[in-house]
C-alpha cells in the first residue's frame, strides 16, 4: 500500500532518581564481582529507577508533549502502547485504553504491541502505519497515530537479564502520520527467531546459541534495512541503538565493518537499557544536542528477547514539528 509513515514528533521522559548499579546489587542478588563485570565489560554505570512509581506517571508526560505537534483540526486515530513485559497492570486493567483516555483521545482506537519485546516500539509504528494505509477510503484523510512506550522495573525478575543488561525506566512517545512533513520512514525490517522464545528461561546451551547469532543477525538486519532504503552503510549518519550494553554493540560494529563512532553509545553508561524506549530516548538525546542533521539518514536498531531483531531507517526532515 502507498503512503510513507512520517515521524512528526518524538519525545521522551526519565524518572528524576539516578541510581548507581552498585546500589541495586542486593535487590538483584548480584555479588560485587558481578557488578564489576557489568561496569567494566558491559559498560553500565547508572540508571533511572523510581521504586513505587506509577505507570501513567511515567508514560503520560512525553505523550502529552508529542501531542503538542498535532495540527489544529487534526485527529489521532490510533493510540498504541508498545511494551516489553506482558503484564504491566493488575488483572482487569488494560493499559492502552487507560493511556488513551488519560490523554483525552476518546475517539481513537487503543491497543498494545508487546510480542516483539524491546523491538515493539518500532514494530508498533510499522503495524499502525499499515492500518492507516488500509483506512484510506474508510476514514477521513489526515489521521495520526500515537505510539507510547514506558514500563516500570517492578520486580528483580524483570530488571536483570543475566550476563547482558540491568533494566532501567524511561518513557517515549512518537506522533506519526502518512506523508507528513516529519522524518520519513525509509524502511523497516524485523526477523523473529522462535528458537529463543523462552527468553529469560532459556537453557544455558540456548543462551550460548543466542549469543553466537546475536551480532551477525543484528548486523544483517541493519544491512537489509539500509539496502531496502536504497542506501549504502557509509551513507548512514548514525546508528541509534538500544542500550543493552557496549560489548554487544562492539561485536555488531565489527560485523558491520563501520567506525565505532557511527553507533551512538553515550547513553549506555548513563541510562542503561530501558525496555522498548531506548531508540526513541536516544533519538531525543541526539536531537536536543543538535546532532541530527536535516536530510541525513539514521538507523534505529534493537533486539528483543524472544527473539526479534529489528531496524528502521529514517531520514531527518529538520522540520520544527519533528
Amino acid at each position: 500500500m502507498t503512503g510513507t509513515a512520517t515521524l512528526e514528533r518524538i519525545e521522551s521522559g526519565l524518572p528524576s532518581s539516578r541510581v548507581k548499579i552498585d546500589d541495586l546489587a542486593g535487590r538483584l542478588g548480584l555479588r560485587a564481582t558481578e557488578i564489576g563485570v557489568f561496569r567494566k565489560i558491559y559498560g553500565l554505570d547508572e540508571l533511572r529507577y523510581e521504586p513505587g512509581g506509577g505507570l501513567l506517571d511515567l508514560v503520560l508526560p512525553p505523550a502529552r508533549r508529542a501531542l503538542e505537534a498535532l495540527p489544529e483540526g487534526r485527529r489521532v486515530d490510533y493510540v498504541v502502547f508498545a511494551h516489553t513485559m506482558q503484564m504491566l497492570t493488575p488483572p482487569g486493567l488494560d493499559a492502552a485504553p487507560l493511556i488513551r483516555d488519560a490523554l483525552g483521545l476518546h475517539g481513537a482506537e487503543a491497543f498494545a504491541v508487546n510480542q516483539q519485546a524491546c523491538v515493539s516500539s518500532m514494530g508498533a509504528i510499522d503495524i499502525t502505519a499499515e492500518l492507516m494505509r488500509a483506512d484510506r477510503g474508510r476514514r477521513a484523510p489526515g489521521g495520526y497515530g500515537l505510539m507510547v512506550t514506558g514500563e516500570r522495573a517492578y520486580s528483580p525478575r524483570i530488571q536483570l537479564i543475566p550476563h547482558s543488561a540491568i533494566m532501567a525506566e524511561a518513557a517515549a512517545a512518537c506522533l506519526f502520520t502518512l506523508d507528513g512533513p516529519g522524518d520519513p520512514v525509509l524502511s523497516y525490517v524485523d526477523r523473529v527467531h522462535g528458537e529463543f522464545a523462552d527468553g529469560l528461561l532459556m537453557t544455558d546451551d540456548r543462551i550460548k546459541r543466542f549469543g553466537a547469532v546475536y551480532a551477525p543477525e543484528l548486523a544483517d538486519v541493519i544491512r537489509e534495512a539500509v539496502a531496502e532504503a536504497g542506501l549504502e552503510p557509509a551513507e548512514v549518519d548514525l546508528v541509534i541503538p538500544h542500550n543493552v550494553n557496549t560489548i554487544s554493540w562492539r561485536h555488531v560494529i565489527k560485523e558491520l565493518e563501520i567506525p565505532p563512532e557511527q553507533v551512538f553509545l553515550d547513553n549506555v553508561p548513563r541510562l542503561s537499557h530501558c525496555y522498548s524506549s531506548d531508540v526513541f530516548v536516544n533519538y531525543t538525546t541526539l536531537r536536543d544536542a543538535g546532532r541530527l542533521k536535516a536530510g541525513r539518514p539514521y538507523v534505529l536498531a534493537s533486539v528483543g528477547l524472544g527473539a526479534t531483531f529489528g531496524a528502521m531507517v529514517i531520514r531527518r526532515s529538520g522540520t520544527e514539528a519533528a
